[in-house]
């Protein structure tokens, strides 16, 4: 059964007071809140084997080894991949996307194309411009319409044999927009382009499933759901991982050196340099465990009930106006007319509200909208209606404070 009382209960910070008031905590999209078991996991490989992985014969270097590789399995199995190797721990969503455009930069060619989504994190924008100036390879851009959606009718027309990547979110981290990824793969695939899908805000409220999806890449960030900063998981087919180089040279990665040749190690390790995350790798681990948990229907269910109720309470609030209103999940992007979000966020921080302010990284969608960012409260499966309703009346006291 889903206790709501349970699962706060989960979470220490929820109990803080910010400026006198309870907390409310509405900035999910950035960073999710981290349950008790997943601090204590991060505290028993600090207290009581803290050591460095795959390189001792010693009982702490085995056990932590055994942890880190663990979790890497249970991330495999989260996510269906066919081989644990195939699952490269990284240091976020952003690494995961570098690797992949490293790779690439010396397999395309001048006149080659790749497309892009207008719905885009800056993340998954920027290294695909920097591979097309190192390359000359095209960028191309699959727009949006008013609604936060994806013109699908213009991607279709945008591919063609000259297409050899897409490059999409699952979901939009500034309006919640669910993309249609597995007509965007097939689609591809039928010219023989690769995919490349950003889930670093659907992995929270969504189970993917890469083998269904025929994802050619996944990555994701484990501060998301539930985890630690600092890591994360780039999937990708075996056959494309073999294809692609290293991303960075140093210890671990290797098979052999010698002073006139290195041959490199196998997959996952040729990936993944010098000493990783090994606490932040395990404590990934432990937040899919405890995310599959509470049931991954528990936390759909719950995250639609906040979304449509947060919905329809601050439609009625004279004034403003919600960005992004195609199928969607666990965000609402919304201004007040005439007021500058940023003064909006800084008032519901001092009524013990947290949301974030601003483009959200996403620049491109501001501009589309003619606006310079917007207040985005996003929502997680331990929130409550009754924190709906402490947002709802923060924002219609900051609207009248600064009108």
């Amino acid at each position: 059964m889903f206790s709501i009382d349970k699962i706060r209960a989960d979470f220490p910070i929820l109990n803080r007071e910010i400026h006198g008031k309870k907390l409310v905590y509405l900035d999910n999209g950035a960073t999710s809140q981290t349950p008790q078991v997943v601090i204590d996991a991060i505290v028993d490989y600090y207290t009581n084997y803290n050591a460095n992985i795959h390189r001792g014969v010693h009982t702490l270097s085995q056990e932590a080894t055994d942890k880190y590789e663990e979790a890497r399995k249970k991330i495999q199995q989260h996510f269906n991949a066919k081989h644990s190797y195939e699952i490269i721990l990284t240091s976020g969503t952003t690494h995961g996307i570098n690797i992949v455009a490293s790779g690439f930069a010396a397999i395309l060619k001048e006149g080659d194309e790749v497309l892009v989504s207008a719905l885009e994190h800056h993340s998954n924008i920027v290294p695909w411009q920097m591979l097309c100036e190192k390359t000359g390879a095209i960028l191309r851009v699959i727009p949006m319409d008013k609604e936060g959606a994806l013109r699908i009718d213009s991607y279709h027309e945008l591919l063609s044999p000259k297409t050899k990547l897409v490059f999409c979110n699952h979901v939009s981290n500034a309006l919640g927009t669910i993309n249609p990824i597995k007509e965007i793969i097939h689609a591809a695939h039928k010219f023989g382009a690769y995919v490349l899908i950003d889930g670093a805000q659907a992995v929270p409220h969504i189970k993917p499933d890469v083998q269904a999806l025929d994802a050619d890449f996944y990555v994701a960030s484990a501060h998301k759901m539930c985890g630690p900063t600092g890591v994360g998981m780039l999937y990708g087919k075996e056959e494309l991982l073999q294809l692609l180089p290293p991303y960075q040279g140093g210890g671990e990665m290797i098979e052999t050196v010698t002073f006139e040749k290195t041959t490199y190690a196998g997959l996952p390790h040729k990936f993944e340099a010098g000493t990783p995350n090994i606490c932040g790798g395990i404590a990934f681990g432990v937040a899919v465990d405890y995310m599959n948990a509470v049931g991954f229907e528990n936390i759909e269910k719950q995250e639609n009930e906040l979304l449509s109720y947060a919905t329809q309470e601050l439609e009625k609030i004279e004034g403003l106006k919600i960005y992004g209103t195609s199928k969607k999940t666990s965000v609402i992007s919304f201004n007040l007319e005439g007021i500058h979000p940023y003064d909006v966020g800084a008032i519901l921080d001092k009524l013990g509200v947290a949301v974030r302010t601003g483009h959200h990284c996403a620049q491109p969608i501001m501009d589309f909208y003619g606006i310079p960012g917007t207040v985005r409260a996003s929502f997680a499966f331990y929130n409550t209606k009754e924190e709906i309703d402490v947002l709802v009346n923060a924002v219609k006291k900051a609207q009248m404070m600064l009108s």
